[in-house]
């Protein structure tokens, strides 16, 4: 029982006192098998966190006060049906993917490198876990800060010469991003004397008409729109995903920017106050147009990539504004909509950048070229893309629609019909730049001395694994939106 009531600190600890044991480990063979093992115990941590958190005896939210320290004292661990469901995914991703990462990296990844990268991985595992579950805003900074430096050195890993300015460019436009986030935490420390989310929610009602609190926001909501790669402060991501080695793409391209989406809905629900952010200093109308924008532009320039790493890169850009834009609106249907959608984007482009691992593994690259005839040699591979394409389109019966389809009812629901109309012809160009690699691999001949070969299992599997999620919540809804739907009530959205 008394570890049960630990789980909290554990979830962040077991990663962080993981990491500095795997760079001791000479051999990088043990410092995978421990690399997984870990990543699987995060993550059966996160959903037996996620079980307290549904349990309807539990009465509220799971809080656990670090050295027992209460707060507004203390740091306190506050876990609710939004970061629980985060939990899931960052954790769940990192136990799906780090199996993978022997076989995975040996291509992209030096040997110098390899000893350290599963040290790495894991604290970039802990800072996205401890951002997520904290409750205080400092210590979130303090786990961005983790999370930053650990992304910058995965990225920096990738063997080729282009891997390097791509992590300095993040490096320099992260810095930026969470010095404007550590201002806005001090102009808010300045008006209130606290750092405690719950406690900031109560003490800036009567401090909202200040200068320092909305100069707060202002900083707060531009340095996460970097960390969110929001349309046009994205500039950081396509080349960080492109030379990244392509597990760290897969990896972050399913939970960086959700971490990014997750600062965001944390501050303007449950810090600031919806209505405040949103129609009193009219973020919302902000949020709203720069999320169609990227929708548009991240689509239109997805569309004449032809290394595809790039095109998954500026696909995210588009996702990126549906989510803005869901949270810009901010009524019930298209809060419940982003939730779900950072979620279900994190299974989609997690499987899509697992099939170019696979093809990259095999081919050496994951150009357009090399997609021509890839059908018929990686069939398996190929269906995978197929399938979480269809899904990034947002057709029926996959995760992709689900989430959309709440996109478009909460614009219906507040009246914003262009909205939901724009979101809707913004999707149909997703499906130009799938169909530009399923013509490839099904409709041209592929080279005289192109191998039939399905990558290693070690990384097949995980990428089939991710592709069947894809359908099955899309079929099986409930428990995406159900938990979502929690977290809308919890953060106070009214129906």
């Amino acid at each position: 029982m008394s570890l049960l009531q630990h789980l909290p600190a554990l979830q962040v600890a077991v990663p962080l006192i993981a990491a500095p044991l795997c760079a001791l480990m000479v051999r990088p063979q043990i410092a995978y098998i421990f690399a997984v093992l870990v990543s699987w115990i995060t993550f059966a941590i996160s959903l037996a966190l996620l079980v307290q958190v549904l349990d309807p005896t539990q009465g509220g939210p799971v809080v656990y006060a670090m050295g027992g320290w209460r707060a507004p004292w203390g740091i306190v661990y506050v876990i609710d049906p939004l970061n629980a469901l985060m939990l899931v995914l960052i954790s769940g991703m990192a136990a799906v993917v780090m199996p993978s990462a022997d076989r995975g990296i040996a291509v992209e990844v030096t040997k110098r490198a390899r000893r350290f990268f599963f040290s790495v991985a894991l604290l970039a595992l802990t800072g996205m876990l401890g951002i997520v579950i904290t409750g205080d805003v400092f210590n979130l900074y303090v786990f961005l800060e983790i999370s930053s430096l650990a992304s910058y050195a995965l990225i920096a890993m990738g063997s080729g010469r282009r891997a390097l300015p791509a992590a300095f460019n993040y490096l320099v436009q992260g810095t930026i991003g969470a010095t404007f986030i550590v201002i806005g935490i001090g102009l808010i420390y300045i008006m209130t004397g606290s750092l405690n989310m719950a406690d900031l929610s109560v003490r800036l009602v009567g401090l909202r008409d200040t200068a320092p609190v909305q100069a707060a926001v202002a900083f707060i909501l531009i340095g996460a729109a970097i960390k969110f790669a929001l349309f046009p402060a994205h500039s950081w991501m396509p080349n960080a995903y492109a030379y990244a080695p392509s597990l760290v793409s897969a990896f972050f391209g399913a939970t960086a920017t959700k971490v990014g989406a997750y600062v965001l809905i944390r501050f303007i629900f449950t810090v600031f106050g919806a209505a405040f952010v949103l129609q009193q200093m009219a973020v919302g109308w902000v949020l709203i147009v720069l999320g169609l924008a990227a929708a548009f532009a991240g689509s239109l320039v997805a569309i004449w990539q032809t290394d595809l790493k790039r095109m998954l890169a500026y696909s995210s850009v588009a996702q990126i504004g549906y989510i803005a834009a869901a949270i810009g609106i901010g009524n019930h249907e298209s809060v419940v909509g982003a939730i779900v959608h950072v979620f279900n984007h994190g299974l989609m482009k997690g499987a899509l950048f697992l099939v170019m691992a696979c093809v990259i593994l095999r081919h050496g690259q994951a150009t357009l070229a090399t997609f021509r005839g890839i059908g018929r040699r990686m069939p398996v591979t190929m269906a995978c893309f197929v399938v979480a394409g269809l899904s990034m389109i947002g057709i029926p019966l996959t995760v992709g629609f689900v989430s959309k389809w709440y996109l478009v009812l909460g614009s219906l629901e507040a009246d914003l019909w262009p909205v939901a109309v724009l979101i809707v012809a913004s999707s149909l160009l997703s499906a130009v730049y799938i169909w530009r690699v399923v013509e490839a691999a099904y409709f041209e001949r592929a080279a005289a001395d192109m191998k039939r070969q399905e990558a290693p299992l070690l990384v097949l599997i995980p990428t089939v694994l991710l592709t069947l999620l894809c359908v099955v919540l899309g079929v099986a809804t409930d428990f995406t939106v159900d938990i979502a739907s929690r977290a809308v009530i919890f953060l106070g959205v009214m129906q």
